[in-house]
């Protein structure tokens, strides 16, 4: 099949052919037309396999067939998306597949200021593309109006979900039109998903074209067990042996991430960081450094888990392996990107074997592990007790319990009968110092 089989305008087309795409993939196959009929879509595929322009191109299209001069405070499509880093990337490719029609899409995220967002907003947009926190603030101010969409995107949705989104989403959906066209896309679909599609979705087509969270076949996947201690040392020496173009290291946390990047900076690595922490201009500056092969070595927390697009990632390494087996599959697919071969490399210590375990079961096939490493473990690759991480969701649910155990306690009248003297001396009774248990 051909793009051009899809019914799609000349105006598309060519700025298809000018990005370099030539087939649709089976999600943009099976989504393009039924959106370009105007039914509600609940779509679900894996990650890298062409989701944005499974919707972006129908959206085109419509927008271009039905185009009128913009209004004032007018928004004609919405599209959400859960971090700054996807609103972004999700713009750029918009304007790339509408670059030969007269649509005018407008970026809006927290981080700038909103003095030139609220100017845009003033003269008509066609295709707005947001985050949630950002979009609800311009409503508050007045400037932006949602009474007009013809199209509601929500993207990544199960991304949406982790990051609390969910009662913005639904309070969104509420100031919609009832004519509205919406769009729910995700890499996976857990039940509070389908429950927030079902809350603004009408009649929707489902539309699943690989397992929920399948990892792509094409990446080769390595395991290394190590001591904890190790880590620092066996990254160190992975990066000066691997033969890579770039490679996107994930930490669990923005603290180890820090410290990560200055252990391998003073091994005078190419390594930069990502995280929250980190200001929206430095952030881009970051990704486009390492976009441009400037910096190879990205570390980063899962903040750069999902739905960020960088071509030739040959490379992912889990310095920490995350606790749910879905983000282990949104991890690795930054890798083998439409239809490429990647990498994707893993340490394990004795606190991750749990999540080993889940992540494998989830895989549902057995570990290619490397021993020839002067790193290697067998008391972890043969340790089959469970070594809980402060991370894990056991320990941190004893730790919210800590302290909230019942105490029970014997009326007054009954506490002389717990150790009568014809019981015999008891280990844990209350010792008179000046009489001996069991004396008379």
């Amino acid at each position: 099949m051909k793009f051009s089989d899809l019914a799609l305008n000349e105006p598309i087309l060519r700025a298809i052919e000018e990005a370099g795409f030539t087939e649709p993939t089976p999600i943009q196959a099976e989504a393009i037309p039924t959106i370009l009929s105007g039914r509600d879509v609940l779509g679900c595929a894996r990650t890298g396999t062409g989701k944005t322009a499974a919707f972006a191109l129908p959206l085109i299209q419509k927008l271009e067939d039905s185009w009128i001069a913009a209004r004032e405070i007018r928004v004609r499509s919405l599209i959400l998306s859960p971090t700054r880093e996807l609103a972004i990337q999700l713009h750029g490719n918009i304007s790339t597949f509408a670059q030969h029609t007269e649509l005018t899409a407008l970026l809006v995220h927290g981080g700038v200021g909103f003095d030139d967002q609220i100017e845009a907003l003033r003269a008509g947009i066609d295709i707005l593309i947001a985050t949630p926190g950002r979009m609800l603030d311009l409503i508050t101010r007045k400037a932006l109006k949602l009474d007009q969409i013809e199209t509601f995107v929500v993207d990544e949705a199960d991304r949406m979900l982790d990051m609390g989104f969910a009662p913005d989403i639904r309070k969104i959906a509420k100031m919609l039109p009832q004519s509205r066209q919406a769009l729910f896309f995700s890499a996976t679909m857990p039940q509070d998903a389908l429950r927030l599609a079902g809350s603004f979705l009408r009649k929707p087509k489902h539309i699943s074209v690989d397992p929920v969270s399948a990892a792509a076949e094409n990446i080769e996947k390595s395991l290394y067990y190590v001591e904890k201690n190790d880590k620092f040392a066996l990254l160190e020496w992975v990066l000066k042996q691997l033969d890579y173009e770039r490679v996107l290291v994930f930490c669990r946390t923005r603290r180890g991430a820090d410290l990560l990047t200055e252990r391998m900076q003073k091994a005078e690595l190419p390594v930069a960081v990502l995280h929250g922490d980190k200001t929206q201009m430095h952030r881009q500056n970051i990704l486009e450094e390492f976009r441009a092969g400037e910096t190879p070595v990205l570390i980063a927390t899962d903040l750069a888990a999902r739905g960020i697009d960088i071509e030739n990632i040959s490379h992912i390494i889990n310095f920490d392996l995350p606790n749910e087996p879905e983000t282990f599959v949104h991890r690795i697919g930054r890798t083998a990107r439409a239809g490429a071969s990647g990498h994707a490399l893993s340490f394990c210590d004795p606190t991750e074997k749990s999540y080993l375990r889940d992540i494998l079961t989830h895989l549902g096939e057995e570990p290619n592990v490397e021993e020839e490493h002067p790193f290697h473990s067998e008391q972890t690759m043969n340790y089959s007790g469970r070594v809980q991480s402060k991370h894990s969701p056991e320990h941190l649910a004893m730790k919210h319990s800590k302290g909230k155990e019942k105490t029970w306690r014997l009326a007054p009248s009954e506490r002389n009968k717990v150790h009568a003297k014809s019981d015999g001396p008891k280990k844990n009774a209350r010792r008179n110092p000046k009489k001996k248990l069991g004396s008379e």
